[in-house]
């Protein structure tokens, strides 16, 4: 059986791509239909659906929602929900496209969500290259305000909610969410130690909720449809639909949303998704949750989209959602690098493990490439990952504040899984096996 899409927060985009952002053509398809559903409920009932929906943030971590939402301290005011949109994982592009291309829907699951946490502002960190998704969001809010959805009287309910669209400058740090709580009070982007934790003292030291686009994008539906039935979909703890951002060599790259428990082949190989690999190639390996994660090869192409599962058994994560493609063409020494060079620059510089570790990365990878490379390199390089990340395993243990040191060492220990002697073949014969 062919895998298709299981289009339910891409549904509306997908059916009018020519005006979906609209507030016309949202109310055509029943928008904010799910807010005045929600409204009419108790707070502690639309809590209870997310929870029996058992949706688990998308925006890497995986953490349950629902969860997440309880350890706001009861009765301590006021309390914010931080929505984040600084998207700059490589290769990862699902919330752009959702907050270009159906900004309403965000707009109302940011009125859900509020209202369940009582919460009367919300903030929206958009990606500062974001340009035209900024633009939209922050029409939709005009919108969504002047129509009563929002506002002071939210839809007639007598609770008021504000939304405070901001731009960020373009650091990959601030989509950790320390480091974007720290941007969005005006200071450097740099994570906070923890705890507190947001959710005890977060942004202007209040309790907050930090949850990704794709996430509250999936509460009207969530609403709508009703908590179990968004949960029958999946398998085990990864219950629901998630959009994946397939790049790299297939035929069809794009974003495709599916319910959880398919498989990578099903993802990359389906006629209705990926469409394959270019000229009938084969895959050599992928990255299957953005760059941070670790690798897998063609070996795990059967190996479902379980957010557990990956972990658990393979190391990987499915993180942000991007799935990067290679053929047995590609060079995996060059493609570490090109990571590697990424991280050492993203780094805020705040611990010294990932400052100098990142950095020492990035040069050894570079001589490896250019065929400069030493027999005791790959060595070298496995013992700087440990000092960043001691055990070289995943789920990350870290010596930094945040993941991003961590994340740099990802592609050193999957070269040294799958590619070892790729690399030594750059050390002894001064290029590349592959190309």
């Amino acid at each position: 059986m062919t895998a298709t899409e299981t289009r339910i927060v891409t549904k509306r985009l997908r059916e009018r791509p020519d005006d979906s952002w609209t507030l016309a053509a949202v109310k055509a398809t029943g928008g904010y239909d799910s807010l005045r559903k929600a409204l009419a409920m108790e707070p502690s009932a639309i809590a209870e659906e997310v929870k029996a929906s058992g949706l688990r943030g998308r925006g890497g971590a995986g953490f349950p929602t629902a969860t997440k939402w309880s350890f706001l301290p009861a009765g301590v005011e006021p309390r914010y929900l931080v929505v984040n949109s600084d998207e700059a994982e490589p290769s990862t592009f699902k919330d752009r496209m959702l907050v270009e291309r159906d900004p309403h829907q965000l707009v109302e699951g940011i009125a859900i969500a509020s209202y369940a946490l009582n919460v009367h502002h919300a903030f929206v960190y958009v990606r500062g290259e974001f340009a035209l998704g900024a633009e939209r969001l922050a029409q939709a809010c005009r919108e969504a305000r002047a129509d009563g959805l929002i506002g002071p009287d939210m839809c007639g309910s007598g609770f008021g909610l504000e939304i405070t669209v901001h731009r960020g400058a373009g650091a990959y740090i601030c989509g950790e969410e320390t480091a974007l709580l720290n941007s969005l009070e005006g200071d450097r982007g740099m994570p906070r130690i923890r705890p507190p934790f947001p959710a005890i003292a977060g942004l202007y030291a209040k309790p907050t909720v930090v949850n990704n686009v794709e996430t509250i994008s999936t509460l009207p539906a969530i609403i709508q449809m009703g908590g179990a039935a968004y949960g029958a979909l999946g398998v085990e703890r990864s219950r629901g639909s998630r959009i994946f951002s397939l790049s790299g060599n297939v035929n069809k790259p794009g974003n495709y949303e599916v319910e959880l428990g398919i498989s990578f082949r099903d993802l990359i190989f389906s006629p209705e998704l990926g469409g394959g690999i270019p000229n009938g190639g084969k895959v050599k390996f992928f990255i299957p949750g953005g760059a941070s994660s670790q690798w897998l090869t063609h070996e795990h192409l059967d190996v479902p989209l379980d957010m557990d599962l990956v972990t658990q058994q393979y190391g990987v994560m499915l993180g942000s959602g991007a799935v990067m493609i290679y053929n047995q063409d590609v060079c995996a020494v060059r493609v570490a690098l090109r990571l590697a060079k990424f991280f050492a620059h993203e780094s805020c510089g705040k611990c010294t493990p990932c400052r100098e570790g990142t950095g020492w990365i990035e040069k050894v990878l570079y001589r490896i490439e250019h065929g400069e490379g030493r027999d005791t390199d790959l060595d070298l390089l496995l013992d700087v990952g440990d000092n960043i990340s001691p055990g070289l395993n995943a789920p990350f243990s870290q010596t930094t504040i945040c993941p991003l040191g961590p994340s740099a060492v990802s592609a050193i220990v999957s070269l040294n899984k799958f590619f070892r002697d790729e690399v030594m073949d750059h050390v002894k014969e001064g290029k590349c096996r592959a190309a």
